[in-house]
């Protein structure tokens, strides 16, 4: 083999590894310090090593992005609710989707809707309005305050009222980060419920302010949930550290802390 062809083999192996590194890193961008992505190498073993995965299949099924900055909390609602009620016959039709124009040549009496929840026709349920969770000044302790999105009390109430049975769990400096991770791992280990979690997005090392979005998994050897981002275009779903998280929960909202919401098994 001449020196020539050794050096020419050389180059090519050398691209084809820089091409292969380069696919890679587009499929999954570099997650904050602390977080793994869940599409790279390591974030699959550890969903394939996890025993605290049944959320995830159901999760994953429903899942859809946010369709703006202030929606996380709407987006998390109907990835959820789709997830419990399934192919139930009473789900309701979000009609604001279609156009006068795309109706003009639907058969007269076909509805071309599909029966879901979607991330604008859940907030019709709660007792904050849409025009609110976008902005409109609300009444907070005697002051008009523009409230986007939704604390982590507002949201328990949108998913009692779409007929889900919760807990929720204010973190504050005397919540244990043990009882933390009990309650979200025990969840996580069984099926037909799931668990919310909300969060300030600067105190995980993303940027951005509150967020609000599902677990899906929880892996023992390394601690860390997989947190299912409904906003995939600015974080990710990302495996995020428990005392990263419980940092991210214990920050302060407005009236209080932020924490995690146990949604229960179907009645």
């Amino acid at each position: 083999m001449s020196r020539l062809f050794r050096l020419g083999l050389a180059l090519v192996l050398a691209f084809g590894a820089a091409t292969a590194t380069l696919a890679r890193d587009d499929a999954a961008p570099p997650a904050a310090p602390g977080l793994v992505a869940f599409a790279s190498d390591e974030g699959l073993v550890r969903l394939a090593r996890s025993e605290a995965k049944f959320d995830f299949p159901a999760l994953a099924n429903q899942f859809e992005a946010q369709s703006n900055a202030a929606f996380c909390g709407p987006t998390t609602a109907a990835i959820v609710l789709n997830a419990v009620f399934g192919r139930g016959p009473d789900l309701p039709r979000d009609r604001s989707r279609l156009r006068a124009a795309d109706l003009q040549f639907i058969p007269d009496g076909f509805d071309p809707t599909l029966p879901r929840f979607t991330q604008d026709n859940v907030i019709e349920k709660g007792a904050k309005t849409r025009a609110q969770v976008l902005g409109e000044p609300v009444m907070l302790n005697g002051k008009a305050v523009a409230d986007f999105g939704y604390q982590t009390r507002q949201f328990d109430e949108l998913l009692r009222a779409s007929g889900l049975r919760t807990r929720l769990v204010i973190v504050d400096d005397r919540m244990p980060e043990a009882q933390v991770r009990a309650d979200l791992v025990d969840n996580l280990t069984h099926r037909g419920d799931f668990v919310v979690v909300t969060y300030r997005r600067q105190a995980v090392g993303q940027p951005g302010g509150g967020h609000i979005s599902p677990l899906g998994a929880y892996d023992r050897e390394s601690d860390s949930f997989l947190v299912l981002d409904v906003n995939p275009a600015s974080a990710g779903w990302v495996w995020m550290p428990t005392a990263t998280l419980v940092q991210g929960m214990r920050t302060f909202d407005t009236l209080e802390n932020r924490g995690y919401i146990l949604v229960e098994s179907r009645p």
